[in-house]
């Protein structure tokens, strides 16, 4: 199993290539508007990218998906709650900066449709798609339960959870995702968030300040 990290862009949001093996077929999860530096991890390692799933709308998680998907010809998945978000990039590009500010915001030219419960099979891999709207209304949570291994993106972070102040965001709605969707997973688990280090299920149940 390869899971490589890449914190890309001016928020150090993290892509994850994530693949069964070197030199095979990889999913990326999550497209920051840098999509040469995922590129550059994927040619190093030989793969083949087949997918690109956004855990969300917000813009440093989706800008590089249109370059990447054009280069490799993947599949982007999104929930479609989170078409006021991923459709407008320039909208929130102004709204962050008050500027476009060096990226690469091109869109796909199409997206597939993420939903709660629905299960990809991609590059050999099963990812469960775990809707746990409160960050975003159509944030997901991508789970390899064979690997015990979440991709949380702004859902659950080390030592914090992600913000509800942005447009579509609800503290009622993160906590209830959290308590239904992402504590419930074993304690071990490991979780791999959108920004900064990884964490485990058990860790931040233990030591998070927000899920006391």
């Amino acid at each position: 199993m390869l899971i490589v990290r890449v914190p890309a862009w001016l928020t150090e949001t993290n892509a994850y290539i994530v693949a069964s093996e070197p030199g095979g077929l990889a999913v990326v999860v999550d497209a920051p508007p840098e999509p040469e530096m995922i590129g550059a991890v994927v040619a190093e390692h030989g793969l083949a990218v087949v997918g690109i799933m956004l855990t969300h709308g917000h813009i440093d998680h989706t800008g590089g998906s249109g370059v990447l998907a054009a280069s490799t010809g993947a599949s982007v998945y999104v929930h479609p709650d989170d078409d006021f978000l991923t459709m407008h990039p320039s909208r929130q590009l102004e709204a962050m900066f008050g500027m476009i500010p060096p990226g690469s915001y091109e869109l796909p030219d199409r997206f597939e449709r993420l939903e709660d419960g629905q299960v990809l099979d991609l590059a050999g891999l099963r990812f469960e798609v775990r809707h746990t709207p409160g960050h975003t209304p159509g944030h997901c949570c991508f789970l390899l339960a064979d690997q015990e291994t979440l991709f949380s993106g702004d859902q659950l972070f080390a030592g914090s959870i992600g913000r509800t102040d942005l447009p579509g965001g609800s503290m009622p709605d993160l906590m209830r995702s959290m308590a239904e969707k992402v504590t419930v997973l074993p304690g071990g688990t490991r979780v791999l968030p959108g920004h900064g280090p990884e964490t485990t299920i058990q860790r931040e149940i233990e030591m998070n300040p927000f899920l006391g």
